[in-house]
């Protein structure tokens, strides 16, 4: 077995930005709008079918260009952001980002509006890297872990009130408005950040890894375009065989090109550390479970507990709302101190489990259940988010925060679509229809409707269940081997 790697050398002690907090306000903001935009074009989905001429593959490609484009170039955005600038890297993000809002909103055809998806994502790579990386680099390391822990709920904050404010929206304005409101955000941001947000940047000056961008970009698209076709193609379809196929061959050329040359985009080494590999494995299980388990569970409201999706997004929304209560008031990250990184992210990611079984075997006796599983869901990402974060962060001397902040986003992007993709195939492999709406408008009988609403109730408790031991497994896997760097660093 390799030895680990030793621990970063530390650079010349870090200073805190005079106005740390006002910089990571904005930041917090952009990040805000990039979240949204992964969730807030679902709810337009009819709006766009019917005044568009959407046929559902449109639609596919709509919402899949923008996470696709964003996923692919996480890596590529943070290598980036290390060699041309940070400061850089996020106004360019922020312009992008609002030049592909203002003509999505503009959009009269369905093409334009897959092409500005595809350059929001572009943006969105750009600042979900930049955001992050800035914040290592404006902040002294005894504020890490309570910065990145505000930066991590205003994640979840996204996530939860993207299909809200969407419904809000197209209750009041027509569906190009969800894009246009984009706009003074990007402009607030790219005022904030020439005027405030300091430049900073490798010493290094590394040459571009041209070649192992376009490779990386090709893989992790071709990655998340497979998991995505999984569950509506079949996972032995030949277009999900050939896209994992193109994958595994591509992301397998990059790793063997970054070990060939002198100046790689993504250092191998890296993986040698067992603090950061502990912190990706834990990552990666986290957000399997917990984008997989939200998007049965807002299925679970709707179908079965009967919830509209403006109801069912209110009724998820405490989740979000706990993880942004301990980590504003900064409570979670004092837990995190107190109790150590490794018992930290291994009690997070128990809370978190103990949420998901609860879903699983409380929620068919009402909404009460399904409260306590969100509350306690939101308590243990809360707490497991960030420290992961920061984990994989402090493993990375701070010249390479970018590409940290890359490999972090792109773990998520990964956990997050695996997530969906197993959690819904067993759910399929429990409810034999292709989706409940489908099999209840096909129903015969009330009885024959109550045996398809139990079905569909029992494969989302076995689903909610593989996410809780997912979840349960990764804590004590990523506790265990940080457990072991910790001692191996203090040896």
């Amino acid at each position: 077995m390799s030895a680990p790697a030793p621990a970063p050398a530390p650079a010349a002690v870090a200073q805190s930005h005079p106005q740390r907090w006002l910089i990571l306000g904005v930041i917090c903001l952009a990040q805000l709008t990039v979240v949204l935009d992964n969730t807030v074009l679902n709810v337009a989905i009819p709006s766009l079918t019917r005044e568009l001429g959407a046929a559902t593959s449109d639609i596919q490609w709509m919402i899949n260009a923008y996470s696709l484009v964003q996923s692919g170039l996480l890596l590529t955005a943070g290598s980036a952001a290390d060699r041309y600038g940070r400061k850089k890297m996020l106004i360019a993000g922020l312009s992008l980002f609002g030049i592909g809002s203002l003509v999505a909103g503009l959009a009269d055809s369905t093409g334009q509006l897959i092409a500005a998806r595809a350059g929001m994502g572009v943006g969105g790579a750009l600042l979900l890297t930049t955001t992050l990386a800035v914040v290592m680099q404006i902040f002294a390391p005894e504020e890490h872990a309570k910065a990145i822990g505000i930066w991590a709920a205003v994640n979840a904050l996204g996530f939860a009130c993207g299909p809200l404010l969407g419904g809000f929206m197209l209750d009041h304005f027509w569906w190009g408005a969800i894009f246009l409101i984009n706009l003074p955000v990007a402009a607030v941001g790219l005022v904030a950040a020439v005027t405030l947000v300091p430049e900073s940047k490798s010493p290094r000056g590394d040459r571009p890894d041209l070649l192992g961008a376009l490779l990386s970009t090709i893989g992790m698209a071709a990655l998340v375009f497979a998991i995505i076709s999984g569950p509506e193609h079949g996972w032995t379809s030949g277009r999900v065989l050939l896209t994992a196929a193109v994958a595994v061959a591509v992301l397998g050329g990059f790793g063997y090109w970054e070990t060939r040359i002198e100046h790689p985009m993504l250092d191998l080494h890296f993986f040698r550390n067992r603090r950061f590999t502990g912190a990706i494995a834990g990552a990666v299980l986290i957000t399997f479970g917990m984008g997989g388990s939200l998007f049965l569970l807002t299925q679970h409201m709707q179908f079965v507990l009967g919830y509209g999706p403006l109801e069912a997004g209110l009724r998820t929304a405490p989740l979000a709302l706990t993880i942004v209560a301990l980590n504003f008031s900064g409570l979670a990250a004092k837990a995190a101190t107190k109790l150590g990184t490794p018992t930290a992210i291994g009690v997070g990611m128990a809370l978190m489990a103990a949420g998901l079984a609860s879903i699983a075997t409380l929620a068919s006796g009402g909404y009460a259940g399904t409260l306590i599983g969100l509350l306690l869901i939101g308590a243990g990402a809360a707490i497991a988010s960030p420290a992961m974060a920061h984990a994989i962060m402090s493993s990375i001397p701070r010249e390479k925060a970018g590409i940290g902040a890359g490999i972090n986003g792109t773990v998520a992007e990964f956990g997050q679509g695996l997530g969906v993709a197993v959690l819904g195939a067993v759910l399929t492999s429990r409810f034999a229809a292709e989706s409940l709406p489908a099999a209840l408008a096909e129903a015969r009988s009330a009885a024959e409707r109550v045996r398809l609403t139990e079905a569909f109730s029992s494969g989302l408790e076995s689903s909610l269940l593989v996410g809780a031991v997912a979840v349960l497994a990764g804590g004590l896997v990523a506790a265990a081997l940080l457990r072991r760097a910790e001692r191996g660093e203090s040896a």
